[in-house]
């Protein structure tokens, strides 16, 4: 919808830019401005982030490890091939509704608050992950049992678009901004310990029962596992609070609202320049969000798409892989994959403690090549046919795994303004993770069925992380940095004291960025002493700019004058 607006609001809104501008020029940072992390609330913030995605992962580590049989169960009278293809589709069906969850609870995140809506994720994937494992099979109901199962996984998808974007969003708004990059990556360390889980979990069933029991309802054991599990992660989930960066913007956004802050002309809907200043500090809509930070959701989109088609294939697709195309059995296809998964879990911290140091970006490039060099050999080995060969190509792969996923998790939510944060994540993540991350088993399998090339995989793979190479290139580097449209956030009171002393020449401290994108209710308030004499000085400059113009345009207008008489007095003498 589109509104006319006068030439006097347009001069309005013009004249508010400016002010803003110059109010954010002159503004420079306060012991009041800086956030101390309260220790006990970060801690209760990794746990109840951690749990919640160590409960979703669980669920695609049970799912993973149980393909094969659930492909029988629910497709009894179908080939190997299409029952394999069936399970990795119904995987992959999961991820359709991803992109929808994460526009519909990012969007909802960042009005109602984190906390919230990571709570009732995590509640729709327990009750969802359970009823798969009550539900009859094809024996019992017919086609309805595998259309039923696609039901339930898009349900599971849909409360896991929001699940990963929201878990990110909140850590990273809760950390310090020195080791937000290790604090981020414990998310990834819970999730791959869930998937470790799981994946263990149906592992030491097949080795203690029969083949027999597994498909008859050992299969169901792991899913109905999750509805404890799930009511311990939601009360650790519900025993947070939400974000200091989110409480601080909601409450600029209502302090505007309410007229108790700057005031913000009425703007045309669908201006990408206006939309950023009608909505200073609250969440912007699908269509603004879009049209603001379309390069931000790109770049994320494109990393997103790297360090998953990897990842999935590590984690979702090898137990498939090793039993289907290498000739492993069930328990050894699983259990190969196992150790493997526990050395992953506990690299993940590794990465976000390097992207501490070296940065976000370096670590993102090293993924990418990781990728690229690792693929061939990893297939080549484990195409040699021996377990330690085996064991040793999955090793290879995680490398490139460990350095995206412990680095992305506080990277991607630093290209978002707190005000759109979990709405960002929410878009671009889940698209790529329902491209390529839940496609990546199906693809893979596909490529080798088709082609009949084991090492199949491994060109998917380089194919992707080129395209993930240059996204990375030109990732923005956010290492010990504040969050955009958040204030710095430190471990100590001794450490904001050192920041507002050292600001001017702090090298991860850009001043005039950190205002840049401030709320305007941070922006808006009477200036220091400091503050006072840059503005001062900012007025002085701009009065003698002024006087010079004014002389070089009096002087402009003498010499047009000039000229006029010179030119008049030739005209008379002509006609004389």
């Amino acid at each position: 919808m589109t509104t006319t607006i006068s030439r006097k609001d347009k001069a309005a809104a013009r004249a508010e830019r400016r002010r803003l501008a110059a109010m954010r020029g002159r503004r420079r940072l306060r012991m009041d401005d800086v956030t101390v992390v309260d220790e006990s609330a970060l801690k209760k913030a990794v746990w109840g982030s951690v749990v919640g995605n160590f409960m979703e992962w669980y669920d695609v580590g049970v799912y993973g490890y149980l393909a094969v049989i659930l492909g029988r169960v629910f497709l009894p009278d179908a080939s190997g091939t299409i029952q394999n293809l069936f399970s990795l589709g119904v995987f992959a069906v999961t991820f359709v509704a991803r992109p929808l969850g994460g526009i519909i609870l990012g969007q909802l995140g960042d009005r109602l608050g984190r906390k919230q809506v990571l709570a009732f994720t995590l509640l729709m994937m327990a009750a969802a992950t359970f009823l798969i494992g009550i539900l009859p099979t094809y024996g019992m109901i017919g086609a309805l049992a595998p259309a039923l199962l696609i039901v339930l996984k898009l349900a599971q998808g849909f409360s896991t678009g929001g699940e990963y974007a929201g878990a990110t969003t909140f850590i990273t708004e809760y950390a310090p901004d020195k080791r937000r990059g290790f604090y981020s990556s414990l998310l990834d360390l819970g999730s791959y310990l869930g998937f470790a889980a799981g994946a263990g979990f149906v592992g030491a069933l097949q080795v203690m029962t029969s083949e027999g029991f597994m498909y008859s309802w050992g299969w169901r054991i792991p899913f109905l596992v999750s509805l404890p599990l799930g009511m311990v992660a939601l009360w650790f989930r519900t025993h947070i609070e939400d974000t200091p960066a989110f409480v601080e913007a909601q409450a600029a956004a209502q302090e505007e609202q309410d007229g108790n802050g700057a005031t913000t002309p009425v703007t045309r809907l669908g201006d990408v320049e206006d939309a950023i200043i009608a909505t200073e500090n609250g969440p912007l809509g699908l269509g603004a969000l879009v049209k603001t930070y379309w390069r931000e959701l790109g770049i994320v989109f494109v990393l997103v798409a790297a360090a998953n088609t990897i990842a999935y294939a590590l984690t979702s697709y090898m137990p498939t892989y090793l039993t289907t195309t290498l000739g492993y059995d069930a328990v050894h296809g699983n259990l190969l994959t196992l150790p493997v998964l526990v050395v992953l879990a506990l690299l993940v911290p590794v990465s976000g403690w390097l992207g501490d140091r070296i940065g976000r970006r370096h670590v993102a490039v090293m993924a990418a090549l990781a990728g690229v060099l690792t693929a061939v050999p990893a297939f080549l080995l484990m195409g040699h046919g021996q377990v330690w060969s085996t064991v040793l190509g999955l090793l290879l792969l995680v490398v490139p795994v460990f350095l995206w996923v412990g680095n992305q998790s506080s990277s991607l939510p630093a290209m978002f303004p707190t005000h759109s944060r979990y709405g960002g994540m929410g878009i671009s993540y889940n698209l790529a993770v329902a491209a390529f991350g839940g496609t990546a088993g199906l693809i893979m399998e596909a490529l080798v069925a088709s082609t009949g090339d084991r090492l199949a995989p491994a060109y998917w793979i380089i194919a992707v992380e080129l395209l993930g190479l240059l996204a990375a290139t030109q990732l923005r580097e956010s290492a010990r940095q504040p969050l955009l449209g958040s204030m710095p956030t430190v471990a100590s009171e001794d450490e904001a004291q050192e920041l507002v002393a050292q600001q001017e020449e702090n090298p991860d401290l850009d001043v005039e960025e950190l205002f840049a994108t401030a709320p305007v209710s941070v922006i808006a308030q009477e200036p220091s002493a400091q503050e006072a004499a840059v503005e001062v000085s900012v007025a002085e400059q701009a009065e003698q700019d002024a006087r010079e113009a004014l002389r070089r345009a009096e002087a402009a207008t003498a010499e047009a004058r000039r000229a006029e008489e010179l030119a008049r007095a030739r005209e008379e003498a002509v006609q004389v």
